[in-house]
């Protein structure tokens, strides 16, 4: 497909020309171009890996490239650093947030910019904080301006991270997975903010996996494969068939190929499990071979329950069984030891090392395995790294390649292979698929229909209905720390869920 929009009598917003840019073993980006208008939202798309995420950060400043061209508005732009970028117009909200934790909200919003006191050396909170506050407003969003960030949940800081770029004015706006925290009446105000903000000329380079938002918010599509441009076209002359062939070269059937399982004796028993506030009587089962699925809404407690079964947070009552046998589980080391692995929702923060290379991060969670008289036996630990980048198709020019320089969607299989290498015979995945593509998604539902297969018991907690749906064999929903309602998966319906995810019996 060539590009549709006829833009000849229309100054871009933005150019991108002939953009290359190399890493150690790895042509990230392979002469890509790109051209966004004023007021458009321009979705951009493709698997993980496909480079999108290294074309925005050249775009940010974030990254040098090695040849091209950046146009702003029809004049040459050299970005060499993100101060740069910001005063020439242009921001980005990147998937991971860049947040200071233990500042406030309204400090995080104009770090670097605060509003000066009549006292030279001295910051107007009195302004920053009324300004903050405004900010959030227009976002239709209700968060205390002056709380620390760390005191919010994920979803909250993602609002607070668009105020952020939104407060700057900015001409150009990149939201790579904007959506990825978001509940559906917070996905429908940031809508409406894109919509605001495309009125009024600012121009959005969209960055999503989930199709159904392209469609809806978005005016073109640009869609890359391998580190090189596929294709740009109008929204509206594309079917989500059409979007995931261009994406992944191939016809992708069955998006969720659930297999059916028959499950097996009790592998995990929880009972009464409270924690003062957060939980509230959490009692369930989960059998060998069994997915059972945990929806609800942001902050129903669905996460909290996972940390206390893994002995991330500490619990005020209850007990949990493995196997049938009684366990206390006090710390994540006591949790492995009895067979259970936890993939987190912040793989960066929780799941990784991100200094560290593939090979270490594999084997990160069971290196006794692999230790004689305290040394880590490295042919050993190679082979195994080795083995597990093939099984899961880890794209990575080598094991010894730093896991911060994989795509989200490698890094997530790279967390992956350190549970399995583990032995763990309870898995709990913790927004298993959040910011990966469509291609890896099927990966990763294929591996956990695998593992099921093999007697695994997984526990998926997801905010995508579908997904729950379509991989669960039974689903739990929760609602301010509890446990609502239990649905088989002939009765699952996402209307039923919402009912029982809102409070309803």
């Amino acid at each position: 497909m060539a590009t549709a929009s006829n833009t000849a009598n229309v100054t871009p917003a933005l150019t991108m020309t002939n953009i290359r840019k190399e890493f150690p073993g790895v042509l990230a980006l392979d002469n890509v171009s790109l051209t966004v208008l004023p007021g458009e939202v321009h979705a951009l798309l493709g698997e993980n890996g496909a480079g999108k995420s290294t074309l925005m950060k050249i775009l940010a400043g974030a990254q040098p490239k090695d040849s091209g061209e950046i146009l702003l508005y029809g004049q040459t732009a050299h970005i060499d650093s993100p101060q740069k970028a910001m005063s020439l117009g242009v921001s980005i909200i990147y998937q991971e947030f860049n947040l200071v934790p233990y500042l406030t909200v309204g400090e995080n919003i104009y770090l670097g910019r605060e509003p000066r006191a009549a006292i030279p050396a001295f910051v107007d909170f009195k302004k920053l904080y009324a300004d903050a506050q405004q900010v959030m407003d227009k976002l239709k969003v209700k968060i205390d301006v002056r709380a620390p960030v760390h005191t919010l949940s994920v979803a909250q800081q993602q609002m607070v991270e668009i105020g952020k770029a939104t407060s700057r004015q900015s001409k150009i706006i990149v939201m790579d997975e904007p959506s990825a925290t978001l509940t559906d009446h917070e996905l429908q105000s940031l809508f409406t903010l894109i919509r605001q903000l495309r009125s009024e000329g600012v121009s959005i380079i969209y960055i999503s996996h989930r199709l159904e938002e392209v469609f809806e918010v978005c005016d073109r599509a640009t869609i890359m494969r391998d580190g090189r441009w596929i294709a740009t076209e109008e929204v509206k002359n594309l079917t989500r068939e059409d979007i995931i062939r261009l994406m992944v070269g191939r016809e992708l059937k069955d998006a969720i190929p659930k297999v059916a399982a028959t499950p097996g004796e009790p592998a995990l028993s929880v009972k009464n499990l409270c924690r003062d506030g957060i939980l509230d009587n959490i009692s369930f089962t989960v059998r060998k071979g069994e997915v059972l699925g945990i929806a609800g809404l942001v902050g129903a407690g669905r996460t909290e329950t996972a940390r206390a079964i893994f002995g991330a947070d500490p619990i005020t009552s209850g007990t949990i069984e493995v196997a049938g046998k009684s366990v206390q589980i006090r710390s994540p080391q006591e949790a492995i030891k009895y067979g259970i692995g936890l993939v987190t929702e912040d793989r960066k923060q929780q799941g990784l090392v991100l200094g560290m290379a593939v090979r270490e991060n594999n084997t990160l969670a069971n290196l006794q395995a692999l230790t004689s008289m305290g040394f880590v036996r490295r042919a050993e630990e190679k082979k195994v790294a080795e083995e597990y980048r093939t099984s899961l198709s880890i794209k990575t020019p080598t094991i010894e390649q730093t896991v911060q320089n994989l795509s989200g969607g490698n890094q997530q299989k790279v967390v992956l292979a350190k549970w399995l290498f583990t032995g763990a015979k309870v898995l709990i995945f913790d927004e298993p698929t959040r910011g990966i593509d469509v291609g890896a998604k099927s990966e990763i539902y294929k591996l956990m229909n695998e593992l099921a297969a093999q007697g695994v018991a997984i526990i998926m907690i997801s905010s995508e209905l579908p997904e729950v749906i379509g991989m669960s064999d039974r689903i739990l929903v929760m609602h301010e720390g509890r446990i609502t309602g239990e649905l088989n998966r002939a009765e699952a319906t996402q209307e039923k869920i919402m009912h029982l995810a809102t409070g309803g019996e």
